[in-house]
């Protein structure tokens, strides 16, 4: 992020994330196949998957949080889970019901949609949470651990060092992008003071830098390996 400059108090971030998005969606993944801009490809998403398709009963309730345009965690998901995909952006929610139509997808506010308690057996939050100011982080980690069923999952990108800034014609995309992120270390604190177990964390470069993937599950039920339908890298 060469070009990024602190965020001011009044900038409307979660304004600057939907417009963001609905600008640079095709240019931070330009079709249904391939990587994205930053060389993600989808023996990447697979491998951060797994755990799902090891411990997750086929047909579960699954929840993509900032799903994007659908590529490639939703479809992934969906070939075994009831999906549900959240995004804040129009191009990016009307672009994943066309590439991924056996998941329903809600044009929302991750910081500020609701599901009643115990509704996911797992839920994803990849590169997305990043997006969202600082100080409503910690909550949203909160209701995640409500919406998940006793022993679910849930996989989340953070940062791995503090920052809060934005960035101008981000992607080229002539739009602006918001992001918001504490520690590594910070998170993993979060994770453990709202209620969740078997924290791991592990760190995905990125160019000169890179995030947080932290793997957590809730407390109870039990987690018993499956025989998995398709090969999975490990």
């Amino acid at each position: 992020m060469s070009s990024a400059r602190p965020a001011s108090r009044q900038a409307d971030p979660k304004g600057l994330v939907r417009h963001g998005w609905n600008r640079a969606s095709v240019y931070y993944r330009p079709g249904p196949s391939g990587p994205d801009v930053f060389h993600h490809t989808l023996s990447d998403h697979e491998e951060w998957l797994q755990p799902f398709f090891r411990y997750l009963e086929p047909g579960s309730d699954v929840l993509d949080l900032g799903c994007g345009c659908g590529i490639p965690d939703s479809r992934l998901l969906s070939e075994r889970f009831r999906v549900t995909g959240v995004d804040i952006s129009d191009v990016q929610i009307e672009r994943a019901r066309r590439y991924v139509p056996d998941a329903q997808f809600l044009r929302a506010d991750i910081s500020s949609i609701r599901f009643p308690p115990e509704s996911f057996a797992g839920v994803v939050c990849l590169y997305a949470l990043i997006h969202v100011p600082l100080d409503e982080q910690r909550a949203l980690l909160g209701r995640i651990h409500r919406w998940l069923r006793p022993g679910g999952l849930v996989l989340v990108t953070t940062g791995e060092t503090a920052y809060t800034g934005v960035e101008d014609d981000w992607l080229g995309s002539n739009a602006k992008m918001y992001w918001s992120h504490t520690d590594g270390a910070t998170y993993a604190r979060w994770f453990a003071e709202v209620g969740f177990a078997r924290v791991r964390r592990r760190f995905v470069p990125e160019g000169d830098g890179g995030h947080a993937l932290f793997l957590a599950r809730k407390a109870g039920g039990a987690l018993e390996p499956r025989a998995i339908a398709r090969p999975i890298p490990a």
